[in-house]
């Protein structure tokens, strides 16, 4: 989508009839994954790729069926053996793909989804790709705050919206599959939605180069973070002892964080971790922090030092609401000790952070494990 961006937008703008063919599933090897587009107007003119040349033309012409038809079109493409002449991959794998004419909802949709890609706000695109007929490709454009469109059922709406924001928070594309009620309502099917998402992977800004640090940053990197340790001394500051993480800096933490947020590097899904418990750094460090529209920001340190660092920052002239968004000392509490087990820690409450979960044990709760999900619920046929 993204390479066909800036053109596409136009066609919206113009109010040009079009359709627009997304790959929806990929099996084997292929070109192009999940979410590639193509897209053809009702006079012939095309933007885009998903296969390299091998299933461009049947494409088409499913994209001026869906524009004469009205209708959603689904077809897979995959090497046949038995038919050298058959529509397929030469690569061998199979390609699964949805058209529909970009019309109403759908234009309205996207339309929100290339006003932010031009202006590089992170957004996802959830789209039903399987499972009822009155469903299938519906659309929903999905920010942090909110969103545009429906996928034409309130609890598939619900669901979708939080598991694309899950997404949305890594910088990952995904597929879910919401079951329907078993036999309670025989005219539904279970429904598939993918999520294309479209950011950049969240950031995750260590400061201190510590022990701690490296673990965490291994960590960060299993979650899908774009990772930083940054610290003035550069001696521990190297390549060498934080291989795992994308930049390491030289710098003034404080120094660092301020010119990151002052070039709108920063939003509500990075993460900032104080691990120096050093007062030098930290003070200035966090004063800077608690300040900033940023998702997390914990510091390491005994409770001791948290309640010195706390009456330090109010001393700052920080207040109560910015002292609330301290989480210090950062992690959750299961008996962490080593590095590797305080990563563990501090990233599931990043998590719990973000998800708004408390951080109980599962054993000890009750109801749906993914709450607004609840287990067995039916999304109903169209009446």
């Amino acid at each position: 989508m993204i390479e066909i961006a800036a053109e596409l937008r136009r066609w919206c703008a113009d109010g040009r009839r079009f359709a627009l063919a997304m790959v929806t599933d990929v099996q084997g090897s292929a070109p192009r994954g999940a979410g590639a587009c193509v897209a053809v107007d009702a006079e012939g003119h095309v933007l885009g790729s998903m296969s390299g040349g091998c299933v461009e033309g049947a494409v088409y012409d499913l994209a001026l069926e869906a524009l004469s038809s009205g209708e959603v079109r689904r077809a897979s493409f995959g090497y046949s053996d038995s038919d050298a002449f058959a529509v397929g991959l030469s690569c061998g794998g199979t390609l699964d793909v949805l058209v529909r004419p970009v019309v109403g909802t759908a234009h309205v949709v996207l339309t929100r989804l290339l006003d932010a890609l031009a202006e590089g706000r992170p957004i996802a695109l959830a789209t039903v790709t399987d499972g009822p007929p009155h469903l299938l490709g519906a659309v929903k454009a999905i920010t942090a705050d909110d969103s545009t469109g429906t996928l034409r059922h309130a609890l598939l709406d619900l669901s979708a919206s939080r598991d694309s924001r899950a997404l949305l928070t890594i910088g990952r594309d995904g597929t879910h599959r919401y079951e329907s009620a078993g036999g309670c309502d025989p005219a539904t099917g279970d429904v598939t939605v993918l999520t294309t998402v479209y950011a950049s992977p969240p950031r995750m800004l260590i400061y201190g180069a510590i022990d701690f640090a490296s673990a965490m940053s291994r960590t960060a990197k299993l979650l899908g973070y774009h990772v930083t340790v940054c610290d003035a001394r550069e001696v521990f500051t190297t390549t060498a002892r934080f291989p795992d993480a994308d930049e390491v800096v030289v710098d003034w933490p404080h120094r660092h964080l301020r010119a990151l947020a002052d070039s709108g590097a920063l939003d509500g899904r990075t993460a900032v971790c104080v691990l120096t418990h050093d007062a030098k750094f930290d003070l200035p460090l966090l004063d800077v922090a608690l300040r900033l529209p940023v998702g997390y920001v914990g510091a390491m340190g005994s409770r001791r030092t948290d309640a010195q660092r706390r009456e330090n920052l109010r001393s700052a002239g920080l207040g109560p609401t910015e002292l609330a968004r301290l989480h210090s000392p950062t992690g959750l509490d299961i008996g962490a000790i080593t590095p590797e087990e305080t990563a563990v820690s501090i990233a599931a409450e990043i998590i719990a952070a973000r998800t708004g979960a408390p951080g109980n044990r599962l054993k000890t709760t009750r109801g749906p494990i993914h709450p607004g999900r609840p287990t067995g619920a039916a999304v109903p046929s169209a009446s």
